[in-house]
């Protein structure tokens, strides 16, 4: 057993924990920490990978940002506690079945797939590379997310002081 073999293990299994924590864990701050965990373990993976740009992207922008943003949204909107039912055993037993058939159903898939190996140049102008293919080949797909990135922006701005007015109404 390798030491890149066990490193992959254990971050495989801390994404896992988070993902499981993040499902089952009632207070939505110890749900994004869970998250956190998750969005640093994959890229721990990344740098396994030799995907070195793409693990500093991930935790600047997804542990960073975005779980800031979650736990802004969290903390500005309303949102009432409501107590869900509790669900029976036989649901958690049936969602159990489904998990571990998806999961057996991975795994038999990958190791019966055949992919032909090409030589790769790892470790070799990286960002580089990644700068590259993202201004020439996906200009236009960069450009649309961009886009879109505004209009959800202004978009929950404009909910945002609907919101601020119809409380105003109220009083």
């Amino acid at each position: 057993m390798s030491g890149e073999f066990l490193a992959f293990m254990s971050l495989s299994i801390v994404a896992i924990l988070g993902g499981f924590l993040l499902l089952n864990l009632s207070k939505v701050v110890h749900m994004v920490i869970a998250l956190v965990f998750t969005f640093i373990s994959i890229a721990g993976i990344y740098v396994l990978l030799s995907a070195e740009f793409v693990a500093v992207v991930q935790i600047l922008i997804y542990s960073g940002a975005i779980t800031i943003i979650m736990l802004f949204g969290i903390m500005l909107t309303k949102h009432n506690d409501v107590n869900e039912p509790k669900t029976s055993r036989l649901r958690k037993f049936l969602l159990l079945i489904g998990v571990v058939g998806f999961a057996l159903a991975v795994y038999f898939g990958i190791y019966t797939l055949d992919i032909p190996v090409q030589p790769v140049s790892l470790h070799e102008n990286n960002t580089e590379q990644i700068g590259v293919a993202l201004y020439s080949k996906y200009v236009i797909p960069f450009e649309l997310t961009s886009v879109i990135l505004l209009v959800a922006l202004i978009g929950a701005i404009i909910l945002a002081k609907k919101d601020d007015r119809e409380e105003a109404d109220k009083k």
